[in-house]
């Protein structure tokens, strides 16, 4: 393949993957979003490999590696569940950074490449250092929060005495340092700085994830989709690849842009998760103080939970991260399919940072195979709770607490929630009393038009589908 008819595939590319994002905004084009995302990709591969820098000397290795890549990949989509997703994210992110430095290394070492003027060579070591160090935060950051989202490594923030200027001492050194790489006259002696900025932004993105709490985790896996973009355009920078750089830009700026929404959507400010989340080990009981909701709740059984289901007119449903856990996103559907050849107007409110990742509850209803018109983002159904009769919240938390609005002292104060607690009647199902992954305790358990359906959602969902259609 000439360079030519690799430059028109690469722009073909570039095209399939903005169509991709378009198609990605909405629920009812993400499929077709993925699809073009995918002839895209595949054919940069081959544009790539068989490009006029690759030699057919490395085509056994480029195969091998695809076989092996190829292996891993079908091997995840076959094994790895829907409520291990977010953390599949964050381990991919992590291996988008690992190449980051492997190439900003890799590309160092090669001393083949001719520069004809310094300029142009210290311009191609910057961009190698900043490449190596976005890709090394990148890396150990996305390694954190799998270990978090995954449950080995607990939710509550890791808050060091002075870190603020612990990070600001990292940052003076690694520039510091960058000083050092670009004046060494050498690569034996570029060598050694280049060390030290990986290990500085290695312990960076080790600090920065740790000292996020569990309830900002959705924020940390877009930011770290927005770093794991600009590490894929460094990269292009260093190989000098433009559908590298384009891409690597664009899945930059859309991560970029969705942190912030998320940020929003949790009344945030983007430096301060950055700086330090809140939130404790996830699923913990808060210890009793004075600012805990008093009062006594009101547990229901699954046939109780049916005859209310069965006489009301208006019923929405707010999932949370408890139903992916249970994988009861099928009986679920059941129920609102049984509901709505009644007559029963059923609608799902879905907070954006609902589950571990943004998005998640969607891709749980969409696998369910949930009609998309009647799935509905918090602002446009919380208008709506005053008019319906029955809403069953599953599994979700932090995101139904009144608390938000109610206490200003609260860790969670101003964050936009789903205000279920004014319908006619909310039911909430979980195996316990147990707070949401803020740590935060919720009094909507003890309000007065609340009811509890204890144990797990996948049994309790189970009973009450064989109470309706009995």
């Amino acid at each position: 393949m000439n360079a030519s008819l690799s430059t028109v595939s690469y722009i073909a590319a570039t095209i399939l993957f903005i169509l991709s994002l378009g198609g990605l905004s909405n629920p009812e084009t993400a499929r077709r979003g993925n699809l073009f995302g995918m002839i895209g990709m595949a054919l940069a591969v081959v544009a790539t490999v068989f490009g006029p820098r690759v030699t057919p000397a490395g085509y056994a290795w480029i195969i091998g590696a695809l076989v092996v890549g190829g292996a891993v990949g079908l091997i995840a989509a076959k094994k790895v569940q829907m409520t291990q997703m977010p953390e599949l994210v964050a381990l991919m992110h992590s291996l988008v950074g690992l190449a980051a430095c492997l190439v900003g290394f890799a590309s160092y070492i090669d001393t083949s490449t001719v520069f004809p003027t310094p300029a142009e060579k210290s311009i191609h070591e910057m961009e190698i250092y900043i490449g190596i160090l976005i890709g090394a935060v990148t890396f150990s950051g996305s390694i954190v929060a799998f270990l978090k989202l995954s449950g080995k490594v607990g939710g509550k923030p890791l808050l060091l005495p002075g870190r603020h200027w612990l990070n600001l001492a990292g940052l003076l050194i690694v520039i510091w340092f960058g000083r050092v790489f670009l004046q060494a006259g050498t690569h034996e002696a570029g060598m050694l700085p280049l060390i030290i900025m990986t290990v500085i932004a290695l312990l960076f993105g080790v600090h920065m994830v740790m000292a996020i709490g569990g309830a900002d985790m959705p924020v940390v896996v877009s930011m770290l989709n927005s770093y794991s973009g600009w590490a894929a355009a460094a990269t292009g920078f260093m190989l000098s690849n433009d559908l590298l750089i384009v891409v690597g830009a664009l899945v930059g700026s859309s991560g970029a842009i969705l942190s912030y929404i998320m940020c929003r959507a949790m009344n945030r400010n983007f430096l301060s998760v950055i700086a330090g989340g809140f939130g404790t080990g996830g699923g913990t009981v808060t210890k009793g103080d004075a600012s805990q909701p008093e009062g006594e709740v009101s547990p229901i059984s699954a046939a109780e939970t049916a005859e209310l289901l069965r006489e009301a007119r208006s019923v929405i449903i707010v999932p949370g991260y408890g139903m992916a856990v249970a994988q009861a996103q099928h009986t679920v559907f059941e129920i609102t399919r049984l509901l709505r050849d009644k007559g029963v107007n059923v609608r799902f409110g879905i907070h954006p940072v609902a589950g571990r990742m943004p998005g998640h509850m969607n891709v749980l209803l969409a696998e369910a195979k949930v009609p998309y018109d009647i799935v509905m983002e918090m602002d446009e159904i919380n208008e709506d709770f005053p008019k319906t009769d029955v809403v069953m919240v599953i599994g979700a938390n932090d995101i139904v607490n009144p608390a938000a609005q109610e206490d200003p002292g609260s860790p969670i104060a101003g964050m936009p929630v789903l205000e279920v607690w004014k319908a006619k009647t909310s039911i909430v199902m979980k195996r316990s009393m147990a707070s949401g992954y803020a740590g935060v305790d919720n009094p909507l358990f003890y309000k007065d038009n609340n009811r509890m359906l204890f144990g797990d959602a996948k049994k309790m969902l189970d009973e009450v589908l064989g109470a309706l259609k009995s």
